[in-house]
């Protein structure tokens, strides 16, 4: 008895033309493909965004401090307490977010000689270095791993600093 093209036989499938099918065998390798593709695509995309979200959350620190320590040295009298004011400061915005304050630098340049004089400007410049994420501390490699990150901001001393009431 004759068989029709279209049917199916116990060797293996036929299509339309009546020719055997040649991707019987490669059944479920479409799933395997698309989960090995997946993943190789998916680790370093979540790694990126992680990357990314932590060095995004260190400027905004880095920048934060260094605004509100501009802030907090035009208000301090003298040289000596704007310093020790912008220490304070940097520490507690820097902590905050969660950033290593004691490995951040700061630093302090007054234009004029005097940092209280009305009309001067201070300029404060933060420096700290942002850890990327899972990198281990093994063999330094915490010092590559890392990107340093720098913010400055100036503002000027009032000109009614100066008056008392």
């Amino acid at each position: 008895m004759l068989r029709s093209n279209d049917s199916t036989d116990r060797d293996g499938e036929r299509d339309l033309d009546g020719d055997r099918d040649l991707d019987t065998g490669e059944r479920g390798s479409a799933s395997l493909e698309f989960l090995t593709v997946g993943m190789l695509l998916l680790v370093p995309l979540v790694y990126l965004v992680l990357a990314l979200s932590g060095l995004q959350g260190g400027t905004l620190a880095v920048e934060g401090a260094a605004r509100q320590a501009a802030r907090v040295a035009v208000q301090a009298g003298d040289r000596a307490s704007a310093e020790a004011a912008v220490q304070r400061s940097v520490q507690v915005a820097l902590a905050d977010y969660g950033v290593d304050a004691g490995a951040a630098s700061v630093t302090l340049d007054c234009q004029a000689a005097d940092c209280a004089q009305p009309g001067s400007r201070i300029r404060v410049s933060v420096r700290a270095s942002i850890a990327l994420p899972l990198v281990p501390d093994v063999l330094s490699l915490d010092r590559v791993g890392s990107v340093p990150l720098e913010a400055s901001a100036t503002q000027t001393v009032s000109r009614f600093a100066a008056v008392v009431p």
